[in-house]
């Protein structure tokens, strides 16, 4: 027991000091090293804008239209505006389905027609919505 006793403490102080400057060390480079990536997915593109025509037009298509999606009817955005179904409207190669929204109409005492999906001489044919 001629072991002094202030060097007990230090080697015991030294021992936990670099126990704790290790897991210390250890916590900061878990924490640099397994960081949190984030991925921004992108935006989903906008539906393309149905386009204002005044007058019908047929076009003969390759294929049936999918069967029309449920849409929730919301209040007017204000006095004037007319609902526009959603529909499935021929673009180019391929259907694209066009949200319903509320609309103004082009002149006063406009009515909306809606698109229609015929059969005529054994064809399929689309034709466009329009206001009359």
């Amino acid at each position: 027991m001629n072991t002094p006793l202030p060097s007990l403490f230090s080697d015991a102080r030294s021992r936990a000091l670099r126990t704790a400057f290790a897991a210390a060390a250890l916590a900061a480079l878990i924490t640099l090293t397994s960081g949190c990536v984030v991925a921004v997915r992108p935006a989903p593109p906008p539906p393309p804008v149905a386009e204002v025509y005044t007058s019908p037009a047929e076009v003969i298509v390759t294929q049936e239209p999918p069967q029309p999606y449920a849409e929730v009817i919301g209040v007017a955005p204000g006095p004037g505006f007319f609902w526009v179904g959603g529909y499935w409207h021929w673009y180019g190669n391929r259907w694209v389905w066009y949200r319903g929204h509320y609309a103004r109409p082009p002149h006063p005492g406009s009515v909306w027609v809606g698109p229609r999906y015929v059969y005529r001489g054994g064809s399929r044919i689309y034709v466009r919505g329009y206001w009359r």
